[in-house]
């Protein structure tokens, strides 16, 4: 463990404080005094202040600052409440102060915990939310939660998405992305194996590691570069004195960070660089942008050294999941037990975080999982967080999360009070029987030719497929869908 690197990181980091606020004040005098601060030199102070502003971490999550949605044309605020808590999360429900005319899917969505807050997911929410009645897994920094609340590792992640989708109820969705996608999943199949009673309705994963031997990127390569044991030694520390969390072991946030802009330092300090001119120049819209984004970047959290090394362990050098050797709690992880929850990969074909390949994976490890409750999709044109925010995200990846999740909504039988009475059906004759048989099995042959239509070569539903005489009959051998 490298005993001096948080308390060093924090030394520096105090020791910026005056400076940063000393530009907050600056900044704010330049809004009091307009005539100078429109000026060319004005606004070149006001954009240098802003990037010393940015140099910095906040340890805190920042608002999501969801205050209203339009849902079924009518703008409605929204109230965020705690539905349950633990020491190290919290479920946080966006509730509609004015409840739409139909009941909405109720959909959890689980934050990944890989250094940032679950704000990060803010524009996945807001997106969702008009649709959807949503929840989130709110994570805790561990530096604030002290050490007699015990450990928190891989087995407590998979068991808190089980225990808040116990608080959800029957029926509801799930909706992972990036590094818990293996956590969910897990969660699943538990479930499944339990014949739980709130096993979710759909799953969908985004971008997620469930096989990293697929297209290994750099994070996978550094991750099978050094042994397990490197990792523990360089890269965790211990929370230092003066926080609620003093001594617990954690793999710090500004090190996940630090990891993070390296694999594009030249893109970031670009943009730096253009967020600082297109202030100066008089143009704030872009730099806005900018600076919102950074600001939302650089809220960090850490992760408890037993999460991290184990996560990286299992996932990424043994490969535990898509070998079948994964245990949560002792138990061996199947999901091919998973039979009932509908299953949604979604990937990004630049992701160079989450390779094309390592999310669809999850469509071989659910093998007993019926073809029509399959569906992947590949996104063109979007990076890792292109896939889960952004216009693409909002115009073309949406629309089929919801497709899924609508599709599968569990829902009651409406029965029309005016139907008739059933009455008896005569019996037919033999040679009736024998006369309809060969017209009911066209019949049955054209509907499952028409399913089969919908349904790609691998069992997954995708955008064009070709129905084969043999999958029809194959369709007609299975037996018939439980919901």
């Amino acid at each position: 463990m490298n005993l001096f690197a948080y308390s060093s990181y924090q030394a520096f980091a105090d020791m910026m404080l005056p400076m940063r606020h000393g530009a907050a004040l600056v900044n704010h005098s330049l809004d009091a005094w307009a005539e100078f601060g429109e000026t060319s030199r004005g606004r070149s102070m006001r954009a240098a202040c802003e990037l010393l502003m940015l140099a910095g971490l906040t340890p805190v999550r920042p608002p999501f600052g969801i205050d209203s949605v339009v849902t079924e044309g009518q703008s409605v605020a929204i109230a965020e409440e705690v539905v349950a808590h633990t020491p190290f999360c919290s479920l946080l429900h966006f509730r509609k102060d004015t409840q739409p005319s139909t009941p909405q899917p109720r959909v959890l969505v689980i934050a990944p915990m890989s250094g940032h807050f679950a704000t990060l997911l803010r524009g996945t929410v807001r997106t969702m939310l008009a649709e959807h009645d949503v929840y989130i897994t709110d994570w805790h920094n561990p530096r604030d939660v002290p050490l007699s609340y015990g450990r928190f590792g891989f087995d407590e992640f998979v068991q808190h998405v089980i225990d808040f989708t116990e608080t959800i109820g029957p029926g509801a969705h799930l909706l992972a992305v990036c590094q818990p996608t293996v956590a969910a999943l897990a969660a699943v199949a538990l479930m499944a194996a339990d014949d739980h009673p709130a096993q979710p309705a759909s799953m969908t994963l985004m971008a997620g590691p469930l096989d990293t031997r697929i297209n290994p990127t750099r994070v996978n390569e550094l991750a099978m570069s050094k042994p397990i044991e490197w990792f523990e030694q360089n890269l965790i520390s211990a929370v230092p004195f003066g926080f609620a969390g003093s001594h617990r072991r954690v793999y710090p946030g500004f090190v996940q960070l630090s990891a993070f802009m390296s694999m594009n330092l030249e893109r970031h300090l670009e943009s730096f660089e253009t967020m600082y001119h297109e202030r100066a120049k008089g143009d704030p819209a872009k730099a806005e942008t900018i600076r919102a984004f950074y600001e939302e970047y650089f809220a960090t959290m850490d992760l408890t050294a037993d999460f991290y090394l184990e996560t990286v362990d299992t996932v990424f050098q043994r490969h535990a999941l898509p070998l079948h050797t994964l245990e949560v709690q002792g138990r061996l992880v199947e999901p091919s037990k998973i039979r009932r929850t509908a299953l949604l990969t979604v990937e990004g074909e630049k992701d160079d975080i989450c390779a094309v390949g390592q999310t669809l994976a999850a469509q071989d490890m659910c093998d007993k999982l019926r073809p029509y409750l399959k569906t992947h999709h590949v996104q063109t044109g979007v990076g890792h967080y292109g896939v889960f925010n952004g216009h693409r995200w909002e115009r073309q990846i949406y629309p089929r999360v919801r497709a899924v999740i609508y599709d599968n909504e569990p829902r009651a039988v409406v029965v029309s009070s005016r139907a008739g009475a059933i009455r008896p059906v005569p019996a037919a004759t033999a040679v009736e029987v024998t006369a309809a048989a060969p017209a009911a099995a066209a019949v049955v042959d054209v509907e499952v030719a028409a399913v089969a239509a919908k349904t790609g070569a691998n069992g997954s539903k995708t955008d064009a497929a070709v129905a084969t005489p043999q999958a029809s009959r194959a369709a007609r051998k299975r037996p018939p869908a439980t919901q």
